[in-house]
């Protein structure tokens, strides 16, 4: 028997049809429960806090606290770091998705995804894995990091990594994984991985999702939209 415990899912949707969706294929995993749902973004914060999922099917779009303010009080609350949100969004170049990785967001799915890939999602994001989408995500973000500012320019930020700490964000900024990464360094996947973590550290990011932000910020990525 699988002495493993199931990912812990808190379904946050302001359509009731939605999360009934959700639930009936998640409750058919043995792997997967779900533990609350909310119908807006103050609800879903709410039952984070009481539930502590391992991860939030976030929608966007909801009353009282939209998903992206809801996804940032989730981020940014005490005791709640090991809580993973999975922003849902309807399109594809929906700009609000961008802002939704900086608030703390740890990779998004589009609505019209088959259970397949939800199901595929919810175990990535909760094992802490890579950001989802990265096809639809270098598009996106490339898109909407030209026209912002970095708080600090690209040569201040990077300055803390160093020269293979470089290297390897520029990859993950691509959506290669830690075999990926491996591979193209002539680098172990354990070595890969922990030059992802220190660059997450040294970097102040939440979650690999973010180190992609960064990536394209700085513009180590080159990616061009």
């Amino acid at each position: 028997m699988n002495a493993t415990p199931p990912i812990k899912v808190l379904l946050a949707d302001d359509e009731r049809l939605v999360r009934s969706g959700f639930k009936v294929l998640l409750d058919l995993e043995d792997d997967i429960t779900v533990v609350g749902e909310a119908t807006n973004g103050a609800e879903a914060v709410e039952l984070a806090r009481a539930t502590r999922p391992d991860v939030v099917l976030m929608d966007i779009r909801m009353p009282r606290l939209d998903g992206i303010r809801a996804t940032a009080q989730i981020a940014a609350a005490a005791g709640m770091e090991r809580v993973k949100v999975l922003i849902l969004t309807t399109y594809d170049t929906d700009e609000n998705v961008f802002d939704a990785l900086q608030a703390g967001a740890s990779g998004f799915l589009l609505k019209d995804a088959g259970p397949a890939e939800l199901l595929h999602a919810i175990r990535v994001i909760a094992a802490g894995d890579a950001l989802l989408a990265p096809r639809i995500t270098r598009r996106l973000i490339g898109q909407f990091t030209a026209q912002r500012r970095a708080a600090k320019s690209a040569e201040d930020r990077l300055a803390v990594l160093t020269d293979r700490e470089c290297e390897v964000l520029a990859l993950v900024g691509q959506g290669m994984s830690n075999d990926e990464i491996g591979a193209a360094l002539f680098l172990s996947p354990a070595t890969a991985r922990t030059h992802v973590s220190r660059a997450m550290v040294k970097l102040g990011a939440r979650d690999r999702a973010q180190l992609v932000v960064i990536a394209y910020q700085t513009g180590l990525s080159g990616f061009t939209s």
